[in-house]
């Protein structure tokens, strides 16, 4: 049943990319769960007084998806991908929008124990992983696009190793290696 929604997915998105603007409102509500759950998955690790919610996320991120001309989609984990870069920028322009306002005060704090393997609870200011991640992409685009895709996609391994046409071996690493350069980074 996965397997054949995923293939369902990867059909409706080429024939967007051919110019079916139709196959794009078959497709939410086959994508509508999964991009949700990301960005519940996202809020949770903010403060729990985001004024964002995850339905708001979803809509503001799928309309800037859909509102997309020249992506060549590939398949249902590229349209993942390319949707955790949206609500990642999403997040950090309210964040930014949010300081702007408050003129610092109250950031914009996220949980990265679970993403990036560290031994204790550690909160991190959502502008600085963004910072942190530019910076890592300027010597390191894949392994940058790599934690973009583990952490604000929730895409697994597989996934991410598809999205970026490399072996699993060579995700595990570049993960490892990555993990252990934004911990360095982080503290």
């Amino acid at each position: 049943m996965a397997e054949e929604r995923s293939s369902l997915v990867t059909r409706l998105l080429q024939q967007a990319r051919d110019g079916d603007r139709a196959a794009l409102d078959e497709m939410l509500p086959l994508v509508y769960q999964e991009l949700k759950r990301i960005a519940g998955r996202q809020l949770a690790r903010e403060r729990s007084n985001h004024t964002l919610q995850a339905t708001a996320l979803v809509h503001e991120a799928y309309m800037r998806l859909i509102d997309q001309h020249s992506v060549d989609w590939r398949n249902r984990a590229h349209f993942f991908s390319i949707a955790a870069e949206m609500m990642r920028r999403i997040l950090v322009n309210h964040a930014l929008n949010r300081k702007a306002d408050k003129r610092g005060a109250g950031q914009t704090l996220l949980a990265l124990d679970e993403a990036l393997g560290l031994v204790q609870q550690r909160d991190l200011d959502l502008v600085m992983l963004d910072a942190v991640l530019n910076r890592l992409a300027e010597f390191d685009p894949m392994q940058a696009r790599l934690v973009e895709l583990r952490f604000f996609g929730g895409l697994s391994n597989e996934e991410v190793a598809a999205v970026l046409g490399v072996s699993d071996s060579t995700i595990k690493r570049e993960w490892r290696s990555a993990k252990a350069w934004l911990a360095a980074q982080l503290t």
